[in-house]
């Protein structure tokens, strides 16, 4: 069975960065080689990519989640982590990418564009990379970033010139036949079509496409028929064409109350991507009446009644044909040309076929105050503080490292986030939560100054005053060593094996 998906909604998850390494150079009589710890790998990205080898949204919808590679971790003599392989996606021409809030990304009109959809994390950077003349061989390493992960909704809108609107069986799919290649399912009930029908019509040296769009018919707009899901296929078109059955026998129809009747529907109908397409509304469109079924005498004599009384009250081209008898294809087919050449002279030409559009939008890293301290809703005496580099900061640490928060805190400091907080009533110990993080806020006055080396992966600043004294530590020892007694602390006690002993 072909089914015919264009619209679905994705789930990405672009690949993780790989972590850093932290690692010191080892070598017999080189005991203080210097730290050689390489840097993770970047995650891959998850990209869309418009290719003529694929017509419909119908894999997406058997598997809408999509994971990205993540980037392997870094290793010693530095030694980088491989970036994450990019996933790339093929797409239609015509597929529009829209977020969550249904806001257009980018519009995929030209084969070889392409269009990341999720970015993959950056890879955390090894100790190697943070040696500085402060910290000359760091013990901590940064760790790699999350991928972009979000949803985002792919609608498929056809690249036709023309656009057939009309009621069901009124020879719309047969008039693609006869004028294309297209060979689309026929038959004399309705919704006939379900899915829309793409031709390519030569005229000449010159040509262009013709879609078949299906189940326009009254209430269409209040969902009755096939509704108007199939109505997006003629947003892009030059044109839009009229085929009236002027040989239905329903009772209550009849030409010109057809074309009101369609009217009335696409009014209904809201374009979305007016400002992608360029082409404003629909209700701005050309329009061509065709008068088709004219191999019936009585249809015929019918069309050659009404023709001028709708060209009169429309104001648009009409044309009497026959599609099962190929009668009048040629003038249309001139005519459609005319108003497509037209139509293309007006457009800007198409991007290169290698723009690539880049999403989201890179960080300025040499921009400094990109925070904002907020007090927080749900909590008083507690600040939130939103911004891109300390939200990345925060999934960078490590916070089983004191020296990695040590590194943490300079970098707020020199940012100015301790300033942003002092300035916004923060106390020693209020809570401050960046990037879904909260802790205690303790000023450091020696933030962003050269920080006391002591051992590798620990902080001077970041140690407590109660801590044991060596005097606390030496009694520790003798208890555990059964020397003394644990609970008994009375004066002028000593230790004693023999008291142990017995």
């Amino acid at each position: 069975m072909n089914r015919f998906i264009d619209r679905v909604v994705l789930h990405l998850a672009a690949g993780d960065g790989g972590n850093g390494c932290v690692s010191v150079h080892r070598e017999k009589f080189k005991p203080l080689g210097g730290p050689d710890g390489g840097n993770g790998g970047h995650g891959g990205d998850i990209v869309l990519e418009v290719t003529s080898q694929v017509h419909t949204l119908l894999d997406f919808h058997f598997h809408p989640h999509i994971k990205a590679e993540r980037g392997t971790n870094g290793s010693g003599d530095h030694r980088n982590g491989a970036r994450g392989q990019d996933l790339v996606l093929e797409v239609p021409p015509g597929t529009v990418v829209l977020d969550a809030k249904g806001e257009t990304l980018a519009d995929l009109t030209t084969v070889g564009m392409k269009f990341i959809a999720a970015a993959g994390g950056n890879g955390g950077l090894g100790n190697a990379a943070l040696a500085s003349n402060a910290r000359k061989a760091p013990g901590f390493a940064l760790i790699g970033e999350p991928g972009e992960a979000h949803d985002l909704v792919l609608e498929l809108k056809s690249m036709a010139d023309v656009g057939l609107v009309g009621f069901p069986s009124a020879g719309k799919s047969s008039l693609v036949s006869v004028m294309s290649a297209a060979k689309p399912k026929i038959g004399d009930y309705p919704f006939t079509t379900l899915q829309p029908n793409l031709g390519v019509v030569n005229v000449g040296h010159e040509t262009f496409t013709m879609a078949d769009v299906p189940g326009l018919i009254p209430g269409a707009s209040e969902g009755k028929g096939l509704g108007l899901d199939f109505l997006r296929h003629i947003e892009r078109t030059a044109v839009l064409v009229h085929v009236v059955d002027t040989a239905t026998m329903d009772p209550g129809r009849d030409p010109i109350s057809d074309i009101e009747a369609l009217e009335a529907e696409l009014a209904a109908y809201q374009s979305a991507l007016d400002e992608d397409t360029g082409l404003g509304d629909l209700s701005q469109r050309p329009r061509i009446v065709v008068l088709n079924k004219a191999d019936v005498p009585e249809a015929e004599e019918l069309a050659e009644f009404l023709k001028e009384d709708i060209e009169e009250q429309f104001g648009w081209p009409v044309l009497i044909i026959s599609a099962v008898a190929r009668k009048g294809l040629d003038p249309l087919k001139y005519k459609l040309l005319e108003i497509v050449q037209a139509d293309r002279k007006k457009r800007p030409k198409d991007k290169l076929a290698e723009s690539v559009i880049i999403k989201p939008k890179a960080i300025d890293h040499r921009t400094k105050g990109q925070f904002q301290v907020n007090p927080d809703p749900q909590h008083p005496d507690s600040f939130i503080i939103t911004g891109d580099k300390p939200e990345r900061w925060i999934l960078q640490t490590d916070f089983e490292n004191d020296e990695a928060v040590g590194y943490l805190a300079d970098r707020f400091a020199k940012l100015g986030i301790e300033e942003g907080l002092r300035k916004a009533g923060a106390q020693t110990g209020s809570n401050v939560t960046i990037g879904g993080v909260t802790f205690e806020w303790e000023p450091m006055t020696s933030a962003g100054d050269d920080p006391i080396l002591t051992g590798r992966g620990t902080d001077v600043r970041l140690e407590k005053n109660n801590r044991i004294s060596a005097e606390e530590r030496k009694r520790a020892s003798q208890v555990r060593r059964g020397l003394i007694d644990e609970l008994d602390f009375g004066d002028g006690q000593k230790a004693s094996r023999e008291r142990w002993e017995g």
